[in-house]
């Protein structure tokens, strides 16, 4: 087992209420996701495709995420097995989860994922100036719901720098929900930068080698 359930019990105890969280559980044995599932975790994150269907057989009531760079030719595979793509960065992958979903009679939740943090070049996302023609093009789109923005923090241990990508973050989704109602989640914070995050406004942290480092 590498689950870590002080760091677990500490983390529970310093999220708000209207905060949510998702186990990142990527490199992650079965076992160990069994070991949240049984503390009552029932939302966790996957990035690879291959990775995420050998999980599959676990319990059915475990909540998927996809939080990887999803390419097109790979959403047929995830479709009937997530229950949100975290990870749309593109109208064209918008379009493709949409006519997939269509296939199997499904709506699925995605969150726009935009790139704020600039100096971080290998990232994917979203920019700021494509989000109004972004969000316009998926109301046409019957069999998707845009109902989150995801955001990755810098790459730096520039608290400042951290706070001011998250605070544009929060500013942008603000912005949004005026005209789109539906966009109720924040995705932003992973196990270096989650209290930052929460200051900032997020309604959803994604922490997974916190929870899983060390012993009991």
């Amino acid at each position: 087992m590498s689950v870590n359930l002080l760091h677990y019990k500490q983390l529970k105890a310093q999220l708000p209420k209207d905060v949510s969280l998702c186990i990142i559980s990527k490199h992650h044995p079965k076992e160990d996701i069994l070991r949240y599932y049984e503390l009552g975790e029932r939302r966790f994150g996957e990035n690879r495709v291959q990775e995420l269907t050998k999980k599959l057989d676990l319990p059915k009531d475990i909540e998927w995420h996809f939080i990887g760079h999803l390419q097109t030719n790979k959403v047929k595979h995830v479709i009937p097995y997530v229950s949100c793509v975290q990870s749309v960065d593109s109208i064209k992958l918008a379009k493709e989860i949409d006519q997939e979903c269509k296939k199997i009679n499904k709506v699925m939740p995605i969150y726009a994922q935009f790139h704020l943090a600039i100096e971080d070049e290998n990232k994917y996302g979203l920019k700021i100036e494509e989000a109004s023609s972004f969000f316009e093009e998926c109301k046409d789109l019957s069999n998707i719901n845009l109902c989150g923005m995801m955001v990755m923090g810098p790459h730096t241990d520039n608290q400042e720098r951290i706070k001011e990508v998250f605070n544009q973050a929060k500013q942008l989704f603000q912005t949004l929900q005026k005209d789109y109602p539906n966009l109720t989640t924040l995705s932003m914070g992973m196990s270096d930068d989650y209290p930052i995050a929460i200051q900032c406004g997020s309604t959803m942290v994604r922490i997974g080698s916190y929870l899983f480092e060390g012993d009991e």
